[in-house]
């Protein structure tokens, strides 16, 4: 009889064990979108709708996650009562650490099977996501997909000429320093798969606006197959990127590049 009793035991336990995983897929969204923001109350209502239409109208299952990096105005406000409207939308609010570490902690929280991280300003038409999800349908499947202004298909729009120049400066040192062959690595829209968002993300630690190079460098370095897709990008006047940060970004490169030739 005991013999009996832990037999049925034992049953019960694995069917519980079965369904907690069956249940466990079927809840996990295929796609996670990623936003970082800072003091965005003027655009995030404008986000989180706009990119919750697309994704409603394209995705099966997804997620939206916003990561407040120590805002002083009303953004969180407005994602907490979203959230309340929908339960797919959630707020991960932290102090001021830097871009690099809302997107680090947002891209570790999602659970989906793909992970997208995206800018509050939407200077990337929602409707481009498509031809992110259109490259996870590639032979051989790139687990880093990366937005591009300067791939194939890609066009700029208002961008003012000296932040082209800029931009174009500081890729060419990321090439030649840190990932070679990538032509645009600081564009702030970029999909990762679940498996490479747990190799890479934890092994990152710049908190500044290189921290792309960081993720790219390490992609490479675990091997996996990065693609730029092109897109549809708007600049802006009021780009956040001051000059001391981005003296800031062009030291952290070199300081990438100095780790790269010592591992050779």
């Amino acid at each position: 009889m005991s013999d009996l009793v832990v037999n049925i035991f034992l049953l019960f336990i694995n069917l519980v064990t079965s369904t907690a995983l069956i249940l466990g897929s079927l809840t996990r969204p295929i796609l996670s979108i990623v936003v970082p923001t800072l003091n965005e109350e003027s655009c995030i209502r404008s986000f989180i709708q706009r990119m919750s239409a697309e994704l409603s109208s394209g995705v099966s299952s997804w997620e939206l996650i916003v990561v407040d990096d120590g805002s002083s105005d009303r953004t969180r406000e407005i994602v907490k009562l979203a959230a309340h409207k929908d339960p797919r939308i959630r707020l991960i609010a932290l102090a001021h650490y830097g871009k690099g570490a809302a997107v680090r902690r947002g891209l570790l929280a999602a659970k989906g099977d793909w992970r997208f991280m995206a800018d509050a300003d939407l200077s990337m038409p929602p409707d481009n996501l498509t031809r992110f999800l259109s490259a996870t349908e590639l032979n051989p499947k790139p687990a880093v997909i990366i937005g591009s202004r300067e791939a194939y298909g890609a066009q700029r729009i208002g961008e003012p000429w000296f932040r082209y120049i800029l931009s174009r400066l500081f890729n060419y040192v990321v090439r030649v320093c840190a990932v070679p062959g990538i032509k645009d690595t600081q564009c702030g829209f970029k999909m990762l798969s679940a498996e490479a968002v747990q190799k890479i993300v934890p092994l990152m630690t710049i908190d500044g606006f290189a921290f792309d190079v960081e993720m790219l460098h390490l992609a490479r370095k675990f091997g996996f197959l990065i693609r730029e897709v092109g897109i549809v990008w708007h600049g802006r006047t009021d780009s956040r990127v001051e000059f001391f940060a981005g003296t800031s970004a062009f030291l952290d490169v070199l300081r990438i590049g100095f780790f790269r030739s010592r591992l050779k």
